[in-house]
């Protein structure tokens, strides 16, 4: 099975409308809740008068601070140094610090009450200065929060290198980068649904990428034991890195529903979402690369400023993952990374597909084209002459590669691309004086799975079998792949295998869907689990056959020993689980682009766009080719169409998809998928991450591209989005 084509069987129930999402769930008694929202991105709040919208027809109730004064504070998502001293209420009390926080939640009998009720409250704010630059923050100014820096972590990877390095260097490339803002954007936004229990626990049902995590957050702020709350995911229409955190307004719902004793529902709307949080990306980035004259990189430096927004709970340690993956795919001799997370008077960040990985990637690779055409070299030959060729390898920023050829990709990218042919069109454009065209290229390595994930699988009496995991899919294909690897361990119809998962009641223990890890640590957690359900089968086999363990065979769903044949089924019920964590893997690629430049417009149209990822051992490959393209449609997005931006007061400008530009099919280029198999050493699938490749590859291959389009030597020129 493992390799198989195999169709997804969570479709048949999406395309026809029958999937079920929070929206979807019916509890009887359920109200609606809406957010009173500051309206602006800084100030003193002096007051949040809520008596006009109790009056409103169809309103239950309304709640600010003052009225939930008990109300626990946000938690942290991956760093809670960086938030002390910097609490994140759910309902803002004594100060506001980005456009949309909310203030005030009003809950009535459906939405659009709700909506009435927010209209009548009178919100009072003192206006502070908006800061919205994370490096003119970090410098000074306003504090955020009185008595603290606006630098709320700073951390430093690698050893700075010898002055006389970068004196001595034959060239030294300097550049400035902007890693500008993105809105999630799921077909889905956030949305959860809080039932109180008679036993004064909670039912939630929510859309999310961690539920265990989110069950433990809940249980912890409201003093409740962790079998006390259940967390249930239904079908998540998209998440992206935007539904792993606990929310404040999962705290201020859970709040007013226990207050109420009635089931409260809240649907983030798209103005919400776009205005965030969450946000995604939103770094400025200060690299110097030194090289000798043949192109061998030296020394690299990379400064990094993150804007993390009004508060760092779930942004903060986004930073970290690009300081580690600075040096990408190359021997660098000597590395330096500094990263300060900087709070701003923007909407708080958290992971943004890739989550951290883009930005590193976009930084190397930009500078290491830059370096090539400086030094009239080949961009290609000046990778070559750097590739790590030796594995494992540790880099300079602490962390251990597992295994990788990255010139074999480049060399299918190159192939697949045809560069030769483009090459000659692009001289020929050039000759006639018809708009220019220009070819760029990324080599990426990114990091993926993290922790451990729980796996199980259990054989019914049926012939079926149930696999457990603490995974939760939110689109990714879980309820085909996870079966298709129990079953190729059993010999067995994938058919007969049924996945569960995204449930705390029935799934013991979890991590979650992110930093694409379901594969590489689920998947093979699974794996593990179903051997050993193998093995315990033949033990009971051998007791009930009376012959040795040794003598028992398995086959295809049948215990066999001397000619006698006992199906599984016959022995069940039996039950099998692991519990896995493997190091982390580093997928990696190369990928291509062409690109056409109207000079007089300032438009920028992709005419050819190769990518050739490695993954490891690939379960499915129609499923990650799905993953692959819509990576590389958000890829797409952020180089060229999509950024979230704010007038000089905070207020974002962004606020509805007429706004904020996302590629559609109209905008979608010819793209050519291809793969090099290194496997991962860690697990017994062998797999490594996929789902983010597209993120990470397409932004430096289509800016690169334009640049060499039009001979910019110079990438304060050019900046993201390109379209605008």
């Amino acid at each position: 099975m493992i390799g198989a084509r195999l169709r997804r069987r969570e479709d048949g129930r999406l395309v026809r409308g029958a999937g079920q999402y929070v929206g979807d769930i019916r509890v009887r008694g359920c109200l609606d809740a809406a957010f009173v929202r500051s309206p602006v991105a800084h100030g003193e709040l002096r007051g949040v008068d809520l008596s006009r919208v109790r009056a409103v027809p169809g309103v239950v109730a309304a709640f600010a601070h003052a009225d939930l004064p008990h109300l626990p504070p946000t938690p942290p998502m991956l760093d809670p140094a960086s938030i002390e001293g910097r609490p994140w209420p759910p309902l803002a009390t004594g100060r506001v610090r980005f456009y949309g926080e909310p203030v005030a939640v009003v809950v009535a009998g459906d939405r659009y009450l709700a909506e009435d009720g927010c209209d009548a409250a009178i919100v009072r704010v003192d206006p502070l200065p908006a800061q919205l630059d994370p490096t003119e923050a970090a410098a000074g100014g306003v504090e955020l929060f009185a008595g603290l820096s606006n630098v709320a972590a700073e951390r430093e990877f690698g050893t700075p290198a010898d002055e006389g390095v970068w004196r001595d260097a034959a060239i030294v490339v300097e550049a400035l980068y902007r890693q500008q803002r993105l809105a999630h954007t799921s077909i889905e936004p956030r949305a959860i649904l809080v039932r109180p229990e008679a036993d004064d626990g909670l039912t939630v049902w929510v859309s999310h990428q961690a539920p265990h995590r989110l069950r433990h957050d809940l249980a912890e702020a409201f003093a409740l034991e962790p079998d006390r709350v259940r967390v249930i995911v239904p079908d998540v229409g998209g998440a992206f890195g935007g539904k792993s955190e606990t929310w404040p307004e999962y705290l201020a719902i859970v709040a007013a529903a226990r207050r109420l004793h009635r089931p409260v529902r809240w649907l983030e709307d798209r103005r919400e979402a776009l205005g965030g949080p969450p946000h995604g990306r939103g770094q400025h980035q200060r690299v110097r690369l030194a090289a000798d004259a043949d192109g061998h990189i030296l020394a690299y430096e990379l400064h990094i400023d993150a804007d993390v927004g009004g508060y760092p709970h779930t942004g903060a340690f986004v930073p970290l993952a690009t300081s580690m993956m600075a040096t990408g795919a190359y021997r660098i001799p000597s590395a330096h990374v500094r990263t300060r997370a900087v709070v701003t008077n923007a909407a708080p960040t958290a992971p943004y597909r890739g989550a951290g990985r883009p930005e590193a990637a976009f930084a190397i690779e930009r500078t290491v084209e830059l370096l090539a055409r400086r030094l009239g070299l080949d961009p290609a030959e000046v990778r070559r002459r750097n590739f790590i060729r030796a594995f494992p390898y540790e880099t300079p920023t602490g962390f251990t590669y597992d295994s990788g050829d990255y010139a074999a990709a480049l060399e299918v990218a190159l192939r697949e691309l045809g560069i030769e042919q483009w090459r000659a069109e692009q001289a020929r454009r050039r000759a006639a004086g018809q708009w220019p065209i220009g070819i760029g290229l990324c080599t990426y390595v990114e990091r993926s799975g993290v922790g451990e994930e729980f796996g199980a699988v259990e054989a019914r009496p049926d012939g079926t079998f149930v696999a457990l995991s603490g995974c939760c899919g939110t689109g990714q294909g879980h309820e085909t792949s996870f079966p298709q690897v129990v079953a190729d361990v059993l010999g067995v119809d994938p058919a007969l295998v049924r996945l569960v998962e995204k449930d705390t009641a029935v799934v013991p223990s979890g991590v979650g869907s992110f930093a694409s890890r379901s594969m590489q640590t689920g998947g093979a957690a699974l794996h593990r689990a179903a051997t050993k359900l193998v093995a315990t089968a033949r033990r009971r086999a051998a007791e009930a056959l009376g012959v040795p363990v040794a003598e028992v065979e398995y086959r295809a769903g049948a215990l066999v020993a001397g000619g006698r044949s006992v199906p599984l089924a016959e022995l069940a019920p039996l039950r099998a689980q692991d519990t896995f964590g493997p190091p982390e893997a580093f997928p990696f690629g190369a990928y291509a682009a062409v690109v056409e430049v109207d000079p007089e417009l300032g438009t920028a149209r992709v005419l050819d766009l190769v990518a050739v990822d490695d993954y490891g051992v690939v379960v499915n490959p129609l499923i990650v080719d799905g993953q692959a393209r819509g990576s590389i449609v958000q890829g797409l997005g952020q180089a060229l169409y999509e950024g979230v931006r704010y007038d000089a007061d905070g207020r974002p400008l962004t606020l509805s998809l007429l706004d904020y530009l996302l590629p559609t099919v109209a905008e979608l280029p010819p793209v050519r998928l291809a793969e090099t198999c290194t496997p991962n050493p860690n697990t017994p699938l062998g797999a490594k991450g996929a789902g983010e490749a597209g993120c990470i590859g397409v932004p430096p291959a289509v800016l690169n591209a334009v640049a060499d389009a039009l001979g910019l030597d110079d990438p304060q020129d050019l900046r993201m989005p390109v379209v605008r």
